[in-house]
């Protein structure tokens, strides 16, 4: 078996912190392997309403989910205080490819390692659209510095 990536956090631009819940954890006594995915998706989506105005309930331009992985690393479990790390590591026309890591709190290297694709739509004919100035520019910020 290959060894296991050792992500550090110096490899992420952008950080939410989450607290574990009570109810995360499940009969094995860790985090289930499902809530990454919402750990996820909570930290990309709290990025693009705070800095890419994102409007979730009115606005006309939607991500929708096409594609996401997780490689679990580490165990997590309540009660713990995690970091979600985020970084940008394709940015196309409607489409963009987040990288994400999460850390224990204060910990170097990560949990867990993964992606999630994100296409963005039309709200009304669900169809492809190239992504909104504002929230590019937002994405723009967490693309590797060259």
């Amino acid at each position: 078996m290959a060894a296991k990536p050792q992500i550090t956090r110096a490899e992420y631009p952008h950080f939410l912190t989450l607290s574990t819940r009570w109810m995360d954890n499940d009969v094995y006594g860790h985090v289930n392997n499902a809530l990454y995915y919402a750990f996820f998706d909570t930290a990309i989506n709290q990025y693009l309403i705070a800095e890419g105005g994102l409007d979730i309930t009115q606005g006309r331009v939607i991500g929708f989910a096409a594609e996401s992985h997780c490689q679990y690393l580490q165990a997590l479990a309540f009660p713990e205080v995690i970091e979600v790390g985020l970084r940008v590591g394709n940015l196309g026309n409607s489409s963009v490819r987040y990288e994400l890591s999460i850390f224990k709190d204060g910990e170097t290297f990560a949990a867990a390692m993964g992606y999630f694709v994100h296409v963005f739509v039309d709200r009304e004919t669900r169809r492809p659209v190239p992504i909104p100035h504002s929230i590019r520019e937002a994405l723009q910020r967490l693309l590797p510095k060259q």
